[in-house]
């Protein structure tokens, strides 16, 4: 029978990138390298094909510099009008931005720095563009901090000043000054390479509520870091008793300052079975889904190809749902993980295949779309993550960037070491190169399975050093900053309904206003409607409920200067589909003292294109609100105009405008206190009722 983890591993020292991204102080998240491409004035090629302008995207590539490369972008012209425009996964407050110029240096003549609201802001100008003497050039601006946020890059380029082809290899930001490239680092190896970057504290067995004298192996702690599931393998207490070979536990956080667990209780059945080798591989942000190893047939039998789903509602977990994944394929009949990302974006898995490199490779399926619990085709992650040999055990922050492993094909500690990688860019392909996380966490004993919570500052895993009865025991360390994921916030909240109050069960959807990209999606807690979700910082988030009979009050949440770990709280009201209900666009946003509409609103506005076309037969009255601050002609004025700009918005897109009907009330209709800031700015809002259906 498969288990889920492998007994006999144990825990190795990875290669550091020809590129280093800063010094060994700069964190990984101060960094950013284009990850989507805009817009490009002409290239030699298209899609990911040598010299298109994709190849701008992620970190440094063209090797060796000062030679013309496949993996740079070419201009297809030459003439003084070329331009290529990026954009990063978040923003940050910029200090510098970074272009390398691989090949044919000089003809750079401008470059802006694009903020959340699509400002533009020149950092860079040079007016006498022309070859250099050097065949490369990495091209630093360094400049103060700004009151706006960076989002994207504009570079400018004058092509035909330089003869020849010119080529760009990347472009970043950072949030610091410290230099992003280093062109010739030649890169310490072996154990001394991780010295610096060590763990604060020694590991700490969790104690006798959670670990026995038993194997209690692979950890998955919930993202709020207050209940933690893990496997025991042929405890008498199993649902089969001490020959079933592996049931899930749990236990729950009783004091966060003491980080003492609760005693552990078997998670039952239908999840757990007498005769299998049950297993947990991932738990939703809110605890209400969790993936499980193996396929839980009817006839009561386990079926090791593959992983399934579970939910918990009010009489307990459901039956286990089999995760159809197309073209699955498993070689290794002993080993596979699987580990469902906090958005349910991704599901990534360790399995050995055709297609891979070796042993166990790390792979990752993404969601069918309207197709349930289907995943795409695994993709592999590349060549910087798995090896020849067995790559397993992932584990993908809350941040939806770093990914923790285990690795037996990169030398080390012992047979295999845990290591981490940051994605690049959103291919899945592109990983930073994995760092070993050193000896406090890696030895020639046991160590495997690890996992962190939203938090980032506490990490789990298994050793069999010091554990009970010398088994394997789950031990807690905490992180040194280098190690450390990317900040996220973590949001709470009930789905309400506007009227009663009561708790409404709905879907949430969160998406990043600035693109429009849906992020992910998540339940309710069907017994309070209570929901979880984890946002990475550097955006701003809209997220709404969704349930069959209401419209959602889409609320929203600005995290993109956070800089470490933070919980909010945050109910989302849906209002009844029915005539003479009103309800608050949350997330309609306009210039300042202006009527222009921001980018950023135009997610809330297709939500309502997509009602009014669902619904031919509606009708609706926008109304604006401003607060009581300054002229209240003037602010009369400004909430007519700005209710009208959203009707001609409706307009453009198709909505005939004898469905909508606009009024104007400036500050006449405050629902707060005009006194302090903070409840003013709930005054400055537009809303639409429902006048037909």
């Amino acid at each position: 029978m498969m288990i889920h983890m492998s007994l006999s591993r144990l825990v190795s020292l990875g290669l550091l990138a020809f590129f280093l991204i800063a010094a060994p102080s700069l964190q990984a998240q101060r960094v950013q390298w284009a990850a989507r491409l805009v817009a490009v004035s002409s290239q030699t090629s298209e899609g990911k094909e040598p010299f298109s302008p994709q190849q701008v995207l992620s970190t440094p590539n063209a090797l060796p510099l000062g030679q013309l490369s496949n993996d740079a972008w070419s201009p297809r012209k030459e003439g003084p009008n070329e331009f290529i425009e990026v954009r990063f996964a978040r923003s940050i407050a910029a200090q510098q931005v970074t272009v390398v110029e691989n090949f044919n240096p000089g003809s750079i003549t401008k470059i802006e720095l694009v903020d959340t609201k699509g400002g533009h802001h020149e950092v860079y100008a040079n007016n006498n563009p022309g070859p250099l003497p050097e065949p490369f050039r990495t091209l630093e601006v360094r400049f103060p901090a700004a009151d706006y946020r960076t989002l994207g890059v504009v570079v400018h380029l004058n092509t035909a000043k330089v003869e020849g082809v010119n080529q760009i290899d990347a472009i970043g930001i950072a949030d610091v000054a410290s230099t992003m490239v280093k062109q010739a680092f030649d890169a310490p190896k072996g154990p001394d390479a991780v010295k610096s970057t060590q763990f604060d504290s020694a590991l700490v067995n969790l104690g006798p509520n959670v670990n026995t004298r038993y194997v209690d192996t692979h950890p998955v702690i919930s993202p709020d870091g207050r209940t933690l599931y893990f496997a025991r393998q042929s405890y008498p207490e199993n649902v089969g008793g001490s020959r079933d070979p592996q049931d899930v536990y749990y236990s729950t956080l009783i004091n966060g300052k003491n980080k003492t667990w609760s005693q552990a209780r078997n998670l039952g059945s239908p999840v757990n079975t007498p005769d299998d080798p049950n297993g947990l591989a991932s738990v939703s942000a809110n605890g209400q889904s969790a993936i499980l190893i193996n396929i839980y047939n009817r006839d009561g039998t386990i079926d090791p190809q593959g992983c399934s789903l579970s939910k918990r509602t009010r009489m307990g977990w459901t039956e286990p749902v089999k995760q159809n994944i197309k073209d699955f394929v498993n070689l290794d009949k002993e080993h596979v993980d699987f580990f469902l990302a906090t958005s349910g974006k991704a599901l990534l898995m360790a399995v050995e295949r055709p297609d891979g490199k070796g042993g166990q490779d790390l792979f990752v399926s993404f969601p069918v779309p309207d197709v349930a619990n289907t995943w795409s085709k695994p993709k592999n992650l590349g060549p910087n993550v798995n090896t020849v040999k067995s790559d397993f055990a992932p584990f993908l922050a809350a941040d939806e960037k770093t990914l923790y492993f285990a690795s037996e094909g990169r030398g080390g500690y012992g047979k295999s070491d845990i290591f981490y990688t940051k994605r690049l860019d959103d291919t899945w392909t592109n990983w930073s190169q994995p760092r070993n996380l050193g000896p406090v966490v890696n030895s020639p004993d046991f160590d495997a399975y690890y996992t962190i919570s939203a938090a980032g500052q506490d990490a789990y895993l298994v050793s069999s050093r010091n554990g009970i009865g010398n088994s394997k025991d789950i031990f807690r360390i905490s992180l040194a900053p280098a190690f450390q994921p990317e900040v996220v916030t973590l949001v709470t909240g009930r789905v309400l309904d506007q009227n009663t109050r009561k708790p409404v069960r709905a879907i949430i959807h969160y998406e990043n206003l600035l693109t429009g990209e849906e992020i992910g999606i998540t339940e309710t807690d069907p017994v309070d409607g209570s929901y979880t979700i984890v946002l990475p910082t550097g955006v701003q988030y809209g997220y709404r409920a969704e349930a069959k009979g209401y419209i959602a009050e889409n609320a929203n949440l600005d995290v993109s200067a956070k800089n470490k770990y933070s919980e909010q709280k945050q109910d989302l009201f849906l209002v009844p589909f029915t005539v003479g209900q009103t309800v608050k666009m949350n997330n309609i946003f306009f210039q300042q003292s202006k009527y222009y509409l921001t980018p950023n609103s135009y997610p809330e506005l297709v939500r309502l294109i997509r009602i009014m076309r669902d619904y031919p037969t509606v009708e609706i009255k926008i109304s604006g609100h401003t607060d009581n601050q300054g002229d209240p002609a003037l602010n009369l004025k400004l909430s007519k105009d700005r209710v009208n700009e959203v009707k001609k918005y409706l307009s453009s897109h198709g909505i005939n405008s004898s469905r909508i009907t606009t009024e104007g009330f400036g500050g006449t209709k405050p629902i707060a206190s005009n006194d302090r800031e903070e409840t003013r700015a709930k005054n400055r809002r537009v809303e639409f009722t429902i006048m037909k259906k």
